[in-house]
């Protein structure tokens, strides 16, 4: 992997002293400095890094490894009785943190609570697509009945983790995070947390699986990038996530710093407002509003698409930390095509399909985006605002903090125009979960299009998306998964932009396990 720097910091100086030895943590303690706040509550937000924090307390049925692909969790084995409905059985002897015993009332109990939650901004619905009912049956024994064919169900339900009834019953996020419904069956056991600065675990011995290594773990909740590399230089923290590319030369100068980074499941993708009949951020060049929106013509999609230059993002703003791609998961996964090329840089192109539409001279709009929840999103959001200028559609660019961007531009309020955002494939560790709730049309109960932030609607791909969700077998599903993929992209329904990089750095000494997912978790550090 080539490392360069992107720009100069007070953190190179810091690294350049050669410092050789960082400072040792206490015996039996992990500190980690992180990107995100933890919600606590672990049906509160659906986002890859909250559910990394879920589950260092809670337990889910399905474990699913860093491929997204399930294995038993606190089910010790499922079996399908019929193309309508499962059978799950629990493992025997797993308690809670406070002592009780897990039973399958509280799974129920925890499945019924995920769609209960009021104002939620990332609901964890989309997950629960298809369950129309689910019966206990005794104490270790419960059944789902679905629509229709669900055959990614235990993969679903691995992001769906398990709370008490006694504990959680009537809980708000508030309870979670002042600990009082934060007990679950997980590797660690809720301490304290103070909001926007740290959450404290302890290891729980009686854990059914394997024992994490580190007896104590502490995530110190860092924003902004280049403090938490400060912090893991000078001895503050033993690791730090989400290390953005243009650090990762003057970390990898200090001999006691090691860098580790493969590709993720995540794509980052534009998300036009494609139903609108007006938009609230797109304007004639004078600010008039337009007499029709733009974005829902499929030619002006595809213009702002061939305006990107996906490989100067890749190389330059991102400094080689990601991969191009033209469709909404990464090679490896089920439903990727090979066939299914990124769009080529075009703004010649691009022009004339504008010019087409009857735009020849563009308009005017603001691409919005989070700031430092993902890779360098700001910066890439600037980028993205000047290439898209360049072909005529004048582009302001404005960033928020996470929870702001979530709140406004959700499923529900739909407040932007266009906006950047990222989707992993580890609901069901293939095509089908992004397809499902990013492309489909929304339902009323939001358990499919969930996530359709783009008002996106077609009845061919939802026929397609359809159709592939409802194959049990894996070779017949991943060619539906791949021919719903194709309709979706040919539409332009999102606009595809790159694979972004997991990249973690820790300090020597310890042994870290870098996750597809992007998930951090204590139980994958061990000392070296």
């Amino acid at each position: 992997m080539k490392i360069r720097l992107g720009r100069r910091t007070a953190l190179a100086s810091l690294a350049a002293a050669g410092l050789p030895r960082l400072a040792l943590a206490q015996p039996g303690l992990l500190r980690i400095g992180a990107l995100t706040d933890p919600p606590v509550d672990p049906h509160w937000l659906y986002l890859s890094s909250n559910m990394a924090y879920s589950q260092h307390i809670f337990d889910a049925l399905a474990y699913k490894n860093d491929r997204s692909q399930a294995g038993p969790g606190l089910a010790e084995s499922w079996r399908v009785l019929d193309e309508h409905s499962w059978e799950f059985t629990l493992r025997e002897g797993v308690r809670f943190h406070d002592g009780t015993p897990l039973s399958a009332d509280d799974v129920a109990f925890t499945i019924e609570r995920v769609p209960s939650l009021a104002g939620n901004p990332g609901p964890y619905t989309p997950n629960l697509r298809g369950m129309t009912k689910v019966e206990v049956l005794d104490a270790r024994r419960l059944r789902c009945t679905t629509a229709g064919p669900v055959p990614t169900l235990p993969a679903n339900l691995g992001s769906i983790y398990v709370v008490s009834r006694r504990a959680a019953a009537g809980a708000q996020p508030a309870d979670f995070r002042a600990g009082r419904a934060a007990i679950g069956t997980g590797p660690y056991r809720f301490v304290s947390y103070a909001q926007a600065e740290k959450l404290e675990l302890v290891r729980n011995d009686a854990y059914f699986g394997a024992k994490p290594a580190f007896e104590r773990a502490v995530f110190r909740v860092i924003p902004n990038a280049a403090a938490r590399a400060a912090a893991l230089l000078a001895g503050e923290v033993d690791l730090i996530d989400f290390v953005p590319p243009e650090l990762l030369a003057a970390l990898a100068r200090n001999p006691a710093i090691e860098v580790l980074s493969r590709p993720s499941d995540r794509v980052i993708f534009l998300v036009p407002d494609t139903d609108r009949a007006v938009s609230p951020f797109v304007r004639a060049h004078d600010g008039a509003e337009l007499a029709t929106n733009p974005l829902r013509d499929l030619r002006v999609r595809r213009a702002m698409s061939l305006a990107i230059n996906r490989e100067a993002l890749c190389r330059q703003t991102m400094d080689g930390l990601a991969e191009a791609t033209g469709q909404l998961v990464p090679r490896g996964y089920l439903g990727h095509s090979d066939d299914l090329a990124p769009d080529p840089y075009d703004p010649e192109r691009a022009r004339a399909l504008l010019a087409e539409a009857g735009y020849p001279q563009g308009f005017r709009m603001t691409l919005h985006g989070p700031s430092g929840r993902y890779v360098n999103d700001a910066r890439v959001a600037q980028a993205l605002g000047a290439m898209l200028t360049r072909i005529g559609i004048e582009t302001q660019v404005e960033t928020m903090p996470v929870s702001t961007f979530f709140s406004r531009s959700n499923a529900r309020r739909r407040e932007f125009s266009l906006h950047l955002l990222g989707w992993g494939s580890s609901g069901d560790g293939e095509a089908g979960y992004g397809l499902s709730t990013l492309i489909h049309t929304k339902t009323p109960d939001g358990r499919i299009g969930g996530t359709n932030t783009g008002g996106y609607s077609n009845q061919a791909v939802d026929a397609a998306i359809a159709e592939a969700l409802r194959a049990f077998e894996r070779d017949a599903r991943e060619a539906a998964l791949q021919r719903a993929m194709r309709l979706a992209m040919d539409d332009v329904a999102v606009i595809p932009l790159y694979v972004q990089y997991t990249t973690v750095a820790v300090r020597r000494g310890i042994a870290y396990a870098v996750r597809d997912d992007e998930k951090t978790l204590a139980m994958n550090a061990r000392p070296a």
